[in-house]
């Protein structure tokens, strides 16, 4: 539609236009972009490129092959429910950082060089900190603000590994890897983002605190970017195939532990990307579709969950499993609609997780990586049973607390919203062909071969028994959960003390220096001979002078002589050295 123009900029453009326009009409504004978004990749080619030159290099502002288009497609159409499910949302802030977001997030994917790629990656993170932040609580602020200096680090590492790789290489150019110290580092910027263990903390702290139209887009974006980044540069890495296990493992049984519903979301954006970067460190063809797809599926349901959840906090302001229950005959629709989310992402046939997810897995088994498979497997059963099962009973269906919840109604277009997450997760889990078609290599995973279905029902109904058998020792206490950010935020105070308050006093000192010199001058400058008439210890011999005047206005002429004099001595002394020198 726009020729080669990059889609990342359409959001961009959008993004400065849209405060200009009246504040009815900016949330349904919103929606075009994405859509322009959709017809622009539908006229793009693999093999299409945009370059421009830049300094000495030549940037790639626009890459398209088979994996990027994957993540354009999904973040282009995610854009455009998570905008619907906004459209009551009236705050200027969140709709352009949202854009910025969404943009930057599909500039990072089509970009074919490691400075265009780190420019995004850089937007990226303040809009996303942004959506954290515009909730409007302290909690909120004081998380967007270590959601930022997590993400400015992960930031510095990337950069780090780009100058090292420029410095060897002489290239920019964003292509596989193939070790070194510049790879690492580039490596561990990407991990940061992906919220590898230890560097996930961030993401169980500040998507909770975001506000409930903004975190949809934080659920999509940031993490699955870093997926699309690591399968282009690091795919093969058995590095990546322990760290997707931690991942997998560490996000559930911390979600398991969670009171939050939506920081139990949050723990399972850890698990299920792990699933994605351990199929992206086995590295075959089948993995990387696997994880190519997943990530696809897991932005649709996770968008539903995290839509359904915002749905439950909008209407009663709760968010805390301690605090809800028995609201299955106030919110039925709501209800429903997460659990459709909640079979896709435990994997239940005839939902969109079922024909990604396990794809993985057996990518896992025909790599005879046999610890993968039983430690990906656990870590499914821990998906529903937190997800699945936990999350919903305890807030649908458990006693009532005490305290009587007041639940508002909900905007018509939430429901909207929602209703088309329940739609395409359904329609991906009875139909995988279209996302089969635009996967990087050829499908040859049948997710309704008898034997996958055996396991996946055999695992759902296993799971379920367990669930109900335990189910008061899972019931969720109102209780601090210590993570890895306990690190950096514990030693807060004393890192203030020692670094912050030093370097602030040392430059409020040289403000009061500045402003006292900036005084002195000016009583200099504006009575010259009164004040040297004073320094000396002898007091004017002008008399009582006139209002307006100084002791340096009645000696005009002596001053005038006297600057003549020197302006005099200075030209002198000018010549002598460059007489002398020529000489």
């Amino acid at each position: 539609m726009f020729g080669l123009l990059p889609p990342a900029f359409i959001y961009l453009a959008a993004a400065l236009l849209l405060p200009l326009l009246p504040k009815g009409i900016r949330p349904w504004a919103f929606l075009v972009p994405p859509v322009l978004v959709l017809l622009q990749l539908s006229g793009l080619q693999h093999g299409d490129t945009l370059t421009w030159g830049f300094a000495t290099f030549e940037l790639t502002l626009l890459r398209v092959d088979a994996l990027s288009m994957v993540f354009g497609w999904i973040f282009a159409l995610v854009t455009l429910v998570a905008g619907i499910y906004a459209l009551h949302n009236r705050n200027t802030g969140e709709q352009v950082s949202a854009l910025l977001y969404s943009g930057s997030a599909l500039g990072a994917v089509y970009a074919g060089d490691l400075f265009t790629l780190v420019f995004f990656w850089e937007i990226m993170a303040f809009a996303s900190a942004y959506l954290v932040w515009a909730r409007g609580t302290a909690a909120a602020s004081a998380a967007a603000w270590r959601y930022l200096f997590v993400h400015i680090f992960g930031g510095s590492l990337l950069m780090a590994g780009v100058f090292l790789q420029v410095g060897e290489t002489g290239s920019l150019a964003f292509d596989a890897f193939e070790g070194g110290a510049a790879a690492w580092l580039i490596l561990l910027g990407f991990g940061v983002n992906a919220a590898m263990v230890p560097f996930h903390a961030w993401i169980a702290d500040a998507y909770p605190r975001g506000t409930v139209t903004g975190s949809v887009f934080l659920s999509a974006f940031t993490t699955k970017t870093a997926v699309y980044t690591l399968a282009r540069g690091f795919a093969g890495w058995d590095f990546l195939i322990w760290a997707g296990l931690i991942m997998a493992l560490y996000g559930v049984t911390y979600a398991i532990l969670s009171n939050d519903i939506r920081r139990v979301l949050a723990y399972h954006i850890v698990s299920q990307v792990g699933f994605m970067v351990a199929g992206i460190g086995i590295g075959t063809e089948l993995a990387l579709n696997g994880a190519t797809s997943h990530a696809y599926t897991h932005i649709l349901y996770k968008g539903l969950l995290f839509m359904a959840t915002g749905a439950v906090l909008h209407a009663t302001g709760r968010s805390r499993m301690t605090d809800l229950g028995g609201l299955y005959s106030r919110m039925p629709w709501v209800f429903w609609a997460y659990m459709v989310a909640a079979l896709s992402i435990s994997s239940a046939p005839f939902f969109s997780g079922f024909i990604s997810k396990p794809m993985t897995i057996s990518a896992a088994e025909y790599a005879s990586t046999e610890v993968a498979v039983i430690l990906l497997h656990l870590a499914s059963v821990g998906t529903f049973l937190s997800v699945g099962l936990k999350l919903p009973f305890f807030t649908w269906f458990s006693k009532a607390p005490a305290v009587p919840i007041e639940v508002r109604p909900l905007p018509w277009n939430m429901y909207a919203a929602m209703g088309i997450g329940v739609f395409l997760n359904i329609l991906l889990g009875v139909w995988p062909a279209p996302l089969y078609a635009i996967l990087p290599y050829e499908v040859t995973f049948d997710p309704y071969a008898l034997k996958n279905l055996k396991k996946g029902f055999q695992l759902l109904l296993a799971t379920a028994l367990v669930f109900f058998l335990i189910a008061q020792r899972l019931k969720p206490k109102a209780k601090i959960q210590l993570d890895t950010d306990w690190f950096y935020r514990a030693p807060k105070a004393f890192a203030w003390k020692t670094t912050v308050e030093p370097v602030a006093a040392f430059f409020a000192w040289g403000e009061r220096a500045s402003w006292g010199a900036a005084a002195w001058a000016v009583r200099w400058g504006r009575d010259p001979v009164g004040t040297l008439g004073r320094v000396m210890g002898r007091p004017s011999s002008v008399g009582r002078l006139a209002p307006g005047e100084t002791a340096s206005t009645t000696y005009r002429a002596s001053m005038t002589l006297m600057m003549v004099v020197l302006l005099a001595g200075v030209l002198f002394l000018l010549a002598a050295v460059a007489l002398g020198r020529i000489g």
